[in-house]
């Protein structure tokens, strides 16, 4: 948070971060059982990848009109809303 960087560059950074655990995550699974291709749910599939899209879409549009510090906030609070999530079993 200390670092001089824009919020498009805070954002890239998460998302890089994301690509490469998303990748590593995926070369484990396809070299398991756990990953068998008869068992893929195409509806959830797809609903996963417009989720993605929407998401992506309408975080272009709100990035423009908020500022760093309020997006270093949002992100705290979601890290803490999520931690207790996991804590109380919801995820």
């Amino acid at each position: 948070m200390k670092l001089p960087i824009t919020k498009e560059q805070f954002i890239a950074s998460g998302i890089f971060i994301a690509c490469c655990i998303d990748i590593s995550r995926l070369s484990v699974y396809s070299n398991s059982n756990i990953f068998n291709h008869s068992s893929i749910n195409i509806n959830i599939l797809v609903v996963a990848t417009l989720a993605a899209f929407t998401g992506a879409f309408l975080g272009n549009k709100l990035v423009k009109k908020i500022t760093i510090d309020i997006l270093h906030k949002i992100v705290a609070l979601l890290i803490i809303v999520f931690s207790i999530c996991m804590i109380l079993g919801i995820i």
